[in-house]
């Protein structure tokens, strides 16, 4: 996403941040510490409004997170 195609819902500012978190899902992934749950985030840089996009893990990333903890 380019600056000129993001215009936030709440004040209209076209100037954001974007960013990325990782969380767990399930009680066996919260039991071994595994994130397999993977957020893109869009945060508008005068209001602070901020929308969460749902995205996709590996199934090798999943194995790696779990081994490293």
């Amino acid at each position: 996403m380019n600056n000129q195609q993001y215009k936030c819902v709440k004040c209209g500012n076209t100037q954001f941040e974007a960013d990325e978190i990782r969380t767990t899902g399930g009680p066996l992934a919260k039991i071994f510490d595994v994130q397999n749950k993977k957020f893109s985030i869009v945060s508008c840089t005068r209001c602070g409004y901020t929308e969460l996009y749902k995205g996709t893990t590996s199934t090798l990333g999943n194995v790696f997170d779990f081994f490293t903890g």
